[in-house]
């Protein structure tokens, strides 16, 4: 008995999706969200002054060392989550650049002067046209900056201890800057 090529349609289609569902579920990260930023140059950077500070620009993001870029909010809870590991990261002589993303000034400015200010410089982006130019889905989001001003990796969530460990780190490390752990400053301090 000869088998007719349509009856081998159906399962055919279903291996194909079966084969599709199930390398999107093995991917290395399911949650990850693509970055066209990534192996990228910085995009220009124009952002107001935050509470009379003067702003950072893409020069400054193209300027020698590794550093990292973190798009926050004060209405942002994750974003409240993730500033003590900001707060630990620079006490480890990384600098970090903020981005407040369409926030109220004062609620921002109360914000940092209640947690502490990580950010080696700081701009507002009230209308959120910058996070735009830099792919950013929402906040907090942070990206490694090589020094050449290349965009090594994009981290879309708050910033864990894990994630710094496991993510930021080996991102800087690899972008050929000091990747130091958290809390080796404490520990030198302390003579361990």
């Amino acid at each position: 008995m000869a088998v007719r090529p349509l009856v081998l349609l159906p399962p055919a289609i279903f291996a194909l999706l079966a084969g599709l569902f199930a390398a999107g579920m093995f991917r290395d990260d399911p949650e990850a969200l693509p970055s066209a930023r990534e192996g990228r140059p910085v995009p220009p950077v124009a952002l107001a002054p935050f509470a009379g500070s003067i702003p950072f620009t893409d020069a400054d993001l193209r300027a020698e060392g590794v550093k990292l870029v973190n798009i926050w909010a004060s209405w942002c809870a994750p974003c409240r989550v993730e500033h003590p590991v900001l707060a630990a990261i620079a006490a480890e002589g990384v600098a970090i650049y903020g981005i407040n993303y369409k926030d109220d000034p004062a609620k921002a400015a109360a914000f940092l002067a209640e947690l502490g200010n990580p950010y080696a410089a700081l701009g507002t982006d009230a209308t959120g046209r910058v996070a735009i130019e830099w792919g950013a889905y929402g906040v907090p989001e942070t990206f490694v900056i090589d020094g050449e001003g290349i965009v090594r990796l994009r981290f879309a969530g708050p910033v864990t201890p894990e994630i710094y460990e496991n993510r930021i780190r080996p991102a800087m490390a690899a972008a050929g800057g000091p990747a130091p752990p958290l809390g080796s400053a404490a520990a030198a301090a302390d003579g361990g």
